[in-house]
């Protein structure tokens, strides 16, 4: 079993000049799940969206080569990859010849695929960047008193079962911690639904509950999730987070209710 406490992860690690693959770490997605009790068929469909902005390789004659890349993880694999080891495998390919981008793009895909233990997409390129124009609800200008930073207290979600919507809510003010090295993480979250109306004011002040939580950033939106589906009993429910960058690299986690259709791709301005 691969634990955090054995990865790269705030360690002074030498600076990677020649291709290694073995430099990626999976860590078994199980771990996380366990204290939500998940086990067995997921009530949850969804992917993990990398987003690299520092990709660079030599062609075939030796000069370098600058790209950006993006990186889709199912969820239904059994491993997610610890970040700072898939920076340091990207790093490793700065001094590596490949004949054509297509070559690196499979063998990027060939590699992620191992750690994760299932198919990984791999496109050049980004998301374009989007505004705020596209119809979710913003919650963070709500006049609340907030005390509550930690742990993530499921309780302060409520729903008005008398009372149906389909809304999209939105906070930037997410925030957990690397549980191995203790850094902050910092998300816009996008939570859409139908169903029993959503209390905004117990949303936000759920979300913020998060503050002082130390966990991987996938393991923070399946929380979400299951909290929310658990608490409000929605009918469907989307939870889309959007991180920061860190190292050259983003994570963008989605899960859903299966059956429906992912959130097009977006980067917001802080990424």
């Amino acid at each position: 079993m691969s634990r955090p406490e054995d990865s790269l992860l705030g360690r002074e690690v030498a600076y990677p000049r020649q291709y290694d693959p073995s430099l990626l770490f999976p860590i078994p997605r199980a771990t996380g799940r366990q204290p939500l009790r998940l086990a067995g068929a997921l009530p949850f469909t969804g992917h993990d969206r990398w987003q690299a902005y520092e990709l660079s390789w030599l062609d075939a004659r030796g000069k370098p080569v600058a790209a950006t890349a993006t990186v889709t993880v199912p969820a239904d694999t059994p491993n997610l990859v610890e970040s700072k080891s898939f920076k340091l495998y990207l790093n490793s390919l700065n001094a590596t010849r490949f004949d054509d981008p297509a070559a690196l793009r499979a063998r990027l895909a060939a590699d992620l695929s191992q750690a994760a233990g299932g198919p990984v997409e791999v496109a050049f390129g980004l998301p374009p960047l989007a505004g705020d124009d596209d119809g979710a609800i913003g919650i963070d200008a709500l006049e609340l008193d907030i005390d509550c930073y930690g742990p993530p207290d499921a309780g302060l979600l409520q729903a008005d079962a008398g009372a149906e919507a389909t809304e999209r809510l939105r906070s930037a003010l997410l925030k957990s911690n690397c549980p191995v090295t203790g850094q902050p993480d910092w998300a816009t979250v996008d939570i859409a639904y139908r169903g029993p109306r959503i209390d905004h004011a117990g949303l936000l002040r759920y979300l913020v509950s998060f503050r002082e939580h130390a966990g991987f950033h996938e393991q923070c939106v399946e929380q979400i999730f299951i909290d929310v589906l658990e608490r409000c009993r929605p009918q469907w429910l989307s939870v889309e987070a959007r991180y920061t960058r860190r190292g050259g690299l983003d994570i963008n986690p989605w899960r859903a209710t299966p059956g429906r259709t992912p959130p097009p791709p977006r980067r917001d301005p802080r990424q």
